[in-house]
């Protein structure tokens, strides 16, 4: 499902909320005025409580995209790579990433990101596992079902378009561009909470996620040319 997570490293950083706060305020006011980033749906994200945030996945820019989708804190799981360069760990960590290890067991990255939602946090998760490239939402992983039906908690599907054209893969070069991100209803799990969701119950939601993060990532591109062919 996921990747592990380095033992030893926190959830929450030694930040003060004034902090994560001043950085938040940074990292979304680039997205708006670097990324042009327009927001549509906003309505459809729940306004307490945990839930998790499921972005589609094109460019290292989605995370800060992302964050621009909620006022609220968003906590978000990162390659332990990043925490390697300092600046950029303490913004994460900050911003309420947390680092995790590629290529071990999954089960510390499954209970950190439980236990983040048992705070009530909201919690990023890109259902697509890794960047990808093209139009077509496919073979998706089964976290976000996972962690829905074992929190029973719902799933927000985010299509996010232009990112990929802002910084692409391999590339250390943040162009000007023109993002938008389309936030879609929440997903429940089907499955009556205190019951342990099947194989086939958890294959399900996922393919339910997939439909809903195909819709919300067309719906961003069409609007995204429809403001180009506004200028």
């Amino acid at each position: 499902f996921f990747f592990q997570a380095e033992d030893g490293i926190r959830l929450q950083g030694d930040w003060s909320s004034d902090v994560c706060s001043s950085d938040l305020s940074i990292v979304v006011g680039f997205s708006y005025f670097w990324l042009r980033l327009k927001v549509f749906g906003r309505n459809n994200l729940p306004t307490d409580g945990a839930y998790i945030l499921a972005p589609t996945h094109r460019s290292a820019m989605d995370i800060p995209i992302g964050a621009a989708a909620s006022r609220r804190r968003l906590r978000f799981m990162g390659k332990d790579s990043l925490w390697k360069i300092r600046p950029i760990g303490a913004a994460l960590s900050a911003l309420g990433g947390f680092p995790v290890t590629r290529g071990s067991a999954d089960i510390e990255a499954l209970k950190r990101c439980l236990s983040v939602l048992s705070e009530g946090e909201p919690l990023v998760l890109f259902p697509e596992g890794t960047r990808r490239s093209g139009d077509d939402i496919v073979d998706l992983f089964d976290g976000a079902s996972f962690l829905a039906h074992k929190a029973n908690l719902p799933v927000v599907p985010v299509g996010i378009y232009g990112s990929e054209h802002v910084m692409k893969s391999g590339s250390k070069r943040i162009r000007r561009s023109h993002c938008v991100m389309s936030i879609g209803e929440p997903i429940h799990p089907s499955v009556a909470s205190g019951t342990r969701a099947s194989r086939d119950d958890l294959a399900a939601f996922t393919e339910r996620l997939r439909q809903a993060l195909q819709i919300h990532y067309d719906e961003a591109r069409h609007l995204a040319g429809s403001h180009d062919r506004a200028k």
